[in-house]
Formats: structure tokens, C-alpha cells, sequence
């Protein structure tokens, strides 16, 4: 009976848990559809011609947006088993620490939208961005392409896929209890998941920082990269396409 009740718990909580997600993701898809129907432009910035602080709030707010949309469902393997790992550590619902686990790996993010919306910001303020879309011309672009595609081949990139790849072994090679420790790990999954990504994340400023479809595109590749079989060959294949179409244009150019 009592492993019964205790099954019973874990489906409930996980389906919660699932509901959740999908509810967070989507609503951070809809306020960048919504923003980007109701300005007329797809670029929060674009109407900013000089470097301000509120500036810099305002894309730091759309970026942190962004990542919730793209990067939450990517993180769903190792929320959902986070939850079962804490029921079979400790007893009780896993759904408020599972919730302090996902605000660490959201933290994360976070403070990559501030460096982004920077990023973004001196670009701008630079020329090297086009308006609305916030697109970097070809050899900008290029070049960010080449360095996504090398960043793919390096021992870094490997080893946080690894990690992001393999949830079990992260959680029991992390194990830390109570809402402080499940912090500590979203934290840490934070840290791994944005090793992995951060060079993919240039790619949005090649394809359009607004640009939704080509957000989306990176999105679905992520959660590939993270699920399918032979993950790795997967990654290092894309890097290579990379390099060889940056390439091309440079050639081209």
C-alpha cells in the first residue's frame, strides 16, 4: 500500500511538474510574440539610439524572457528526474524543491541575459546590428558562425554535454539535500547546460535576435542535442556544417 501511495505521488507531482513547464514556456513565447506583433518591430532596443541603463533593462527582461521559452523545455529530462531522485532520497512531495531546483538553473540564465542585452546594446550602439531584426551583417556573422561551429569540437562543450545528457549521474554525482541543495544544483545544471549553449546563443544575433522562427530553430536543436542517441557525433556534425557554411561566406564575401 505503501509503495502504491508512493507511486501514486510521483505521478501526480510529475505530472504537475510537466503542466508547469509547458505553462512557463509557453507564456514566455507569447510575450515575445505579443511584443514583437504589438511594436511593429522585431528588436526591443531599435528605437534606442544611444547606450542607456534602461536600455540595458529592458533587453535584459526580453532575453531572460527568451531563455525561459527556449532553454526551460531543454531542461526537462533533468527537472523530471530530479523529482523522482527526490522522492527516492527523501520522503515527501518533490514539487517545492523541484521549484527551487528550476529558480537555480533559471538564475543562470538570468545573469547570461545581462551579458546578452550588453552584448546586444554595444552592438547596436556600434552599427554591427541591423534594425528591426537585430542582425549582424556577413562577416560578423560569419565569423560568430565559425567560432559556434569550433566551440562545438572542444573538450569544454563535451564534457557539459556529457553532463546535461546524462541526468541520473548528475543528480547522484550532486546529491545535496534540502531547498538549499536543490538550489545548489540548479545552479550547478545552470552552469553546465550554459557551457554547452552559450555558443549556439551567438547564433542569435546571425539569424536575428528577434527573430522568432530562427529562435525556435535553436531551441528544438538544443533539446536534440540533449535527447537523441549519439548526441555527441550530432553536435560535432552541426559544428562542422557550421564552420564550413561561415566559412563559405567568407569565401564568398
Amino acid at each position: 500500500m505503501a509503495t502504491q501511495t508512493m507511486q501514486s505521488v510521483m505521478r501526480r507531482d510529475r505530472i504537475i511538474i510537466g503542466v508547469s513547464i509547458a505553462i512557463m514556456a509557453l507564456l514566455g513565447w507569447a510575450y515575445l510574440v505579443q511584443m514583437t506583433a504589438a511594436s511593429g518591430q522585431a528588436m526591443a532596443m531599435s528605437s534606442h539610439a544611444s547606450w542607456n541603463w534602461q536600455t540595458v533593462g529592458l533587453n535584459t527582461m526580453m532575453w531572460s524572457v527568451m531563455m525561459v521559452a527556449m532553454m526551460l523545455p531543454t531542461a526537462s529530462p533533468m527537472i523530471m528526474s530530479f523529482s523522482r531522485v527526490h522522492h527516492q532520497q527523501q520522503a515527501g512531495t518533490a514539487m517545492l524543491s523541484t521549484a527551487v531546483f528550476i529558480a537555480g538553473y533559471l538564475s543562470i540564465w538570468c545573469a547570461f541575459s545581462v551579458i546578452a542585452a550588453i552584448s546586444q546594446v554595444v552592438l547596436h550602439n556600434s552599427d554591427l546590428l541591423s534594425s528591426p531584426m537585430g542582425k549582424t551583417g556577413p562577416l560578423l556573422g560569419a565569423g560568430l558562425m565559425i567560432i559556434a561551429g569550433a566551440f562545438h569540437w572542444s573538450p569544454l562543450k563535451e564534457a557539459c554535454l556529457d553532463k546535461c545528457r546524462s541526468p541520473l549521474s548528475f543528480l547522484l554525482l550532486e546529491w545535496r539535500k534540502g531547498k538549499r541543495g536543490a538550489f545548489i544544483m540548479g545552479l550547478r545544471h545552470g552552469v553546465f547546460c550554459m557551457g554547452c549553449c552559450w555558443a549556439l546563443m551567438l547564433l542569435m544575433f546571425v539569424g536575428g535576435v528577434m527573430n522568432l522562427a530562427w529562435m525556435a530553430l535553436l531551441a528544438v536543436y538544443m533539446l536534440l542535442e540533449k535527447v537523441i542517441p549519439h548526441g555527441q557525433q550530432f553536435s560535432r556534425a552541426s559544428g562542422l556544417m557550421l564552420i564550413m557554411v561561415g566559412g563559405w561566406i567568407l569565401l564568398d564575401a
